[in-house]
């Protein structure tokens, strides 16, 4: 014989599943704030891809690239230039000799120091942001 709940007890089931729900989205934020996260995240990835493959075409041209079509037509070299929430290209800009920026448009601000340690030169704020770089000369025409 198995005993009915009653209806405080369902009531407190209901609370406890309730304040779960409110608790994890208070933690975690809601499901948008978090696919903004991983698309941020993603951008992150693009550009460190783009400055190895700009380290990668200054080794085998000993100059930069013009513009991210250049890199992308480049043998070998495969890299998302674009966004990956609106398909938008990325800017570069190159510079004198070997320095160039890489931009993008992130949806949030780093939230914790947590993400900043993490991140460290790759942190950002919510909008455009552009990071200043310089050819890393370990890079050879193979990559290595």
């Amino acid at each position: 014989m198995s005993a009915k709940p009653g209806p405080i007890q369902v009531s407190v089931a209901i609370g406890i599943v309730v304040a779960a729900i409110v608790g994890g989205l208070i933690l975690l934020g809601p499901p948008s704030a978090e696919r903004q996260r991983r698309l941020d995240q993603m951008r992150v990835d693009d550009l460190r891809s783009l400055s190895r493959a700009v380290d990668l075409f200054w080794g085998r041209h000993q100059k930069l690239p013009e513009s991210l079509e250049q890199l992308s037509r480049e043998p070998t070299i495969l890299v998302k230039s674009v966004d990956p929430e609106t398909a938008e290209p990325y800017e570069y800009r190159p510079g004198a000799e070997r320095s160039y920026e890489l931009c993008a448009i992130f949806a949030h601000d780093l939230a914790s120091e947590q993400e900043v340690r993490e991140r460290g030169f790759w942190s950002h704020g919510m909008g455009g942001t552009c990071f200043e770089l310089d050819v890393n000369l370990t890079v050879d025409s193979r990559g290595n």
